[in-house]
Order: structure tokens, then sequence, then C-alpha cells
């Protein structure tokens, strides 16, 4: 599934090229023509991102809600698209460059009030300017749930997924088991400064890098694709050298270092 950093990346993007154009949308699949034929010609206002969710506004009271789950996918060109081929939920033609949408988890229009109950039940997302990191830290200081399991939960904070989980706990050495109110003020602050420092990362480059890249000599842009991490799918700890420990919490696998983290 996508992290919160891929969401903003195509926020930023779509926003770029789409805003204020009067966008031709389709739905080659059928799944959506109903909901492509209100939004058609419309002039789209904004797109925006919360955590994994991204919103395309046409008006205050309409918006295109998507979120991709495990399977969707976006395919961002410049014009002309070629002809329609499988199973494309929506297409939208502007100006210069259009898109096609596969397989989401949401494709669905929204009104205002109903954008606000999604908005509301989101945790705060360290990619907003609004986001309020104190909310997070209340919800994990009176928590019993791992902080594994924590990290996951987009009512606590929005956009961290598998990876991003694995590399933050791993960085700050805590143990992925340890339950939330064990966790101590410090180490969430140190957590969430991560967060402000890795995901615009992810955002500028496209791909998630937790790796200090000057530490190899290199820039973020040449690092190779199994350099760019510190512990995720790793066999053995980079600090330590023992064996990375692979274990279900939260429905996923999670990797951590049972020598380093504590």
């Amino acid at each position: 599934m996508p992290e919160g950093h891929t969401i903003h990346r195509i926020a930023r993007d779509h926003r770029k090229f789409f805003s204020g154009e009067r966008i031709a949308f389709s739905s080659p699949q059928g799944r959506f023509v109903e909901g492509a034929k209100k939004i058609h010609r419309r002039p789209l206002q904004n797109v925006d991102a919360y955590g994994k969710h991204l919103f395309y506004e046409f008006s205050s009271r309409r918006y295109l809600h998507i979120h991709l789950g495990l399977y969707g996918k976006f395919k961002t060109r410049r014009l002309p698209l070629p002809a329609p081929r499988g199973a494309i939920r929506l297409r939208a033609v502007g100006e210069r460059h259009g898109f096609d949408l596969r397989g989401p988890n949401q494709c669905e229009l929204i009104d205002g009030k109903q954008y606000r109950a999604i908005t509301d039940r989101l945790g705060p997302d360290p990619l907003r300017d609004d986001a309020d990191r104190n909310r997070a830290w209340e919800r994990i200081s009176k928590s019993r749930t791992p902080i594994g399991g924590l990290l996951l939960n987009q009512a606590v904070i929005s956009g961290i997924g598998n990876v991003y989980r694995a590399e933050l706990l791993f960085e700050t050495k805590i143990d992925p088991r340890r339950k939330g109110c064990d966790i101590t003020q410090p180490e969430f602050e140190q957590l969430w400064k991560l967060m402000l420092r890795w995901l615009p990362l992810g955002v500028r480059t496209n791909r998630i890098i937790t790796a200090d890249a000057k530490q190899l000599g290199k820039t973020p842009a040449t690092l190779l694709q199994s350099e760019r991490l510190l512990i995720y799918k790793k066999n053995n700890c980079l600090d330590c050298g023992a064996p990375v420990i692979r274990a279900a919490l939260a429905n996923r696998t999670i990797y951590y270092c049972k020598r380093c983290q504590h």
C-alpha cells in the first residue's frame, strides 16, 4: 500500500498539472460512469492529500475522494494518452497532461460534510502544515497497544505505513512490542522529528529513503535500492550484525533487531 509520501507526491503533481483546468473525465471500465459525468469539464480548484487520502476539490460542496488501498495505481502522462486498455476506473484528460486510475479501494464523489467526516477521523499528518503532534502523543501515551501497531493506525498518525514503521522504530531503538503508554515523550518527539525529515524527502525523491546518503559518500538520488533503508527486509542488523527478527504485528510483518531495540 502506498505510504503518505506517495500520496502527497501525487497531490503535488496533479495540483501543478490540473488546477484551474476543466478536465475531461471518463470511466473506460464503466464502474464510475455517473461520477465522471458529474465532474466532467468542471473547473478543478485544488488537489490535496491527507495521510493516504486524495481529495480533488471542484467546489466547497463537491470533492473526488480517492484512496488507493493495496492495489490502486495512477499513471500520469503528457498528452496524448494511449487508447484505454484494461480496467481503468477513471481517466482524466487535461490541457497538457492526463492520468489513468486503476484498482483504487475508494473512488467516490463526496460533499463538504463527508470530506470533514473523513479528515476528522484521521490523526495528524506530518506532511501537512496543520499537523498537531500533541494529538498523536495524547493517543499514544494513553494506549496499551504496542507502538508498532499504533504507528500503522491512521487515526493516531496519518500516512505512516509498514516501511516507515520499521525504519522509525529501528532508528529510535524502540522495540515495536512496547506499549504506547511505555513510550516516553522524548522518544515520541524523536519519532516525530524523523517523520518531519524522512517524509518530505520521500515526496521529493518519490521513494522511501531513511539511510544517511552522506555517510555513504552519495546523494539521495544516487543511492542504490539496497542502500536506501536501514532494517526493512534486511537479513542482519546494520548496527550489531544480529539477525533481523521478522514477526507479525498489526497484521503486517515488522522487522526489528532484538538486540538493539528495547
